[in-house]
């Protein structure tokens, strides 16, 4: 039976704890940096490809894309480095990029029509109550042939594999009539299939993670399905952009749109 990477991954984990009381700490720890950095040489060489000029990068926290030195980023994020810290304690021994622009990374509302050469989104989408309208938003800010750069995790192989793939008319919905519509089902889910949480604790938890305004995978795909609601987005609501690129990326796949 093929193993998928998200298990190859998961028995790392296991397997470094166990070497460190075996003397094979250092042959396991190799190992396991060299499967899970293999996405960050793909995301370099595409980044060198396609990013010039001066852009944003939404949400990068303690992994910013390497971008060539022909293209200037300025980081966005929804809190500062206080309040994310805050927020993600699991992030606690990395270093986070400094913020310099507190902003709504679905909307961009301080960010000018067609200002930027390019947006990258990586690990960003999947956090958006409103894919499609987020997208939007992103080439708004673009500039004609400007670039909108997103690593997107294939729930096949994260914590999210349980979960059933977003459908597109659901994602429809979220744009024609909003969001709020779905946000409560999706925190329920997300506490059922990625925390575990059993029904007895299940209101608690999702009120919790409300409550803090706990960033989940809202949507989750596989790259068919995303590349379907980005057909969807050209087809019918004639969004101005061209898939430049889409490609695998261990357990991501990497979308190089560009505006139209």
């Amino acid at each position: 039976m093929k193993t998928n990477l998200f298990e190859v991954i998961t028995k790392l984990d296991k397997l470094k704890s166990i070497a460190n009381n075996q003397g094979l700490k250092g042959t396991v720890q190799l190992l396991y940096r060299r499967i899970v950095s293999k996405d960050k040489t793909v995301r370099r060489k595409i980044s060198a490809r396609y990013l010039v000029g001066e852009g944003i990068e939404i949400g990068a926290l303690h992994s910013p894309l390497e971008v060539p030195a022909t293209a200037k980023v300025r980081y966005v994020d929804r809190m500062s480095v206080a309040e994310l810290r805050k927020q993600y304690p699991e992030l606690a021994n990395y270093q986070l990029v400094e913020v310099d622009i507190i902003d709504d990374g679905e909307t961009l509302g301080s960010i000018a029509d067609c200002s930027l050469d390019f947006v990258i989104a990586n690990h960003m989408i999947e956090h958006c109550q409103n894919p499609i309208g987020t997208i939007e938003q992103h080439l708004r800010v673009l500039k004609s042939g400007g670039i909108l750069y997103m690593a997107v995790p294939d729930k096949r192989y994260t914590f999210d594999v349980s979960r059933p793939v977003t459908s597109l008319e659901h994602l429809i919905r979220d744009y024609t009539e909003g969001p709020q519509w779905s946000k409560l089902s999706h925190f329920e889910e997300w506490s059922r299939l990625v925390e575990k949480v059993s029904e007895e604790d299940l209101s608690t938890s999702v009120q919790h993670l409300i409550s803090i305004d706990y960033s989940i995978h809202f949507h989750v795909w596989t790259q068919v399905e995303f590349l379907e609601m980005l057909f969807y987005c050209q087809r019918t609501l004639l969004l101005p952009f061209k898939i430049e690129l889409s490609q695998e990326n261990a357990s991501e796949f990497i979308i190089i749109l560009r505006k139209t």
